[in-house]
């Protein structure tokens, strides 16, 4: 097997130092293992992506001698494979379309916070056939599994158990038919056959719903290794607060 890491960032701003050791951890495992180190530029957010932050993030990588092998691949050129994907999910019965407004979603969710409940979305269009009457504007969300559970066996953590129950039906594309970052990265992760992702311990969270999206989509999950985040002085999560880039 032929290892391959990828380093994926959002063009949104300068590249942060908790960005750049992810690159590096990523770019030393590839280099270490005789491997390859992939470039991916998440742009798929026009709203925030700039060509600005892309060239920065270029020459951040260049000036700390991060050289990749391939890439950079930018996923703004991609969405009709993103589309095609869910497409597939959606006639496959692994993703559904559900109607429900902004308006409702809000107050379902007001309303568990009021009651103590977590906050999650309730199904409402789960097993819907057709659209409530009036409703034209939908989003995809992916059909999680009500039983059983997804397990991340973590290069870092260890065995991290995950009950599907909980991991609520999220949201793969949205109405406006954008793809959400999830769903691309895991497309992408599955196309260019990527082996080892690191990175920090904060998404650990998204990893078993982009498991199930992997085996949904008929590909196997990479390993994970998720390692701590860099913290400043004040113990909080390092930002751009903190001079962090």
């Amino acid at each position: 097997m032929t290892v391959r890491t990828r380093f994926a960032p959002s063009p949104s701003g300068y590249l942060h130092i908790g960005g750049a050791r992810t690159a590096l951890f990523n770019y030393l495992f590839a280099r270490h293992h005789g491997g390859r180190f992939v470039l991916r530029i998440e742009d798929t957010d026009a709203e925030r992506s700039t060509p600005e932050s892309i060239q920065a993030i270029l020459d951040a990588l260049a000036w700390l001698h991060l050289d990749w092998d391939e890439g950079p691949i930018h996923q703004s050129a991609r969405l009709d494979l993103y589309r095609a994907r869910a497409e597939t999910l959606l006639a496959t019965g692994r993703a559904y379309r559900c109607w429900c407004t902004a308006e409702e979603l809000d107050a379902r969710r007001r309303a568990a916070l009021a009651a103590g409940r977590r906050p999650a979305y309730d199904r409402t269009c789960r097993d819907l056939a057709a659209p409530p009457a009036g409703r034209t504007a939908s989003v995809l969300r992916f059909r999680t599994p009500l039983e059983g559970e997804t397990v991340v066996d973590d290069e870092v953590k260890g065995r991290v158990v995950f009950q599907n129950v909980d991991l609520d039906d999220f949201v793969i594309v949205r109405s406006d038919g954008a793809p959400l970052f999830i769903f691309c990265g895991v497309v992408d992760d599955a196309e260019m056959a990527i082996t080892h992702i690191i990175r920090g311990d904060d998404h650990l969270a998204n990893t078993p719903r982009q498991i199930l999206l992997y085996r949904a989509l008929g590909a196997s999950p990479p390993r994970f290794a998720h390692v701590p985040l860099i913290l400043g002085l004040d113990r909080a999560r390092l930002s751009k607060r903190h001079g962090a880039t």
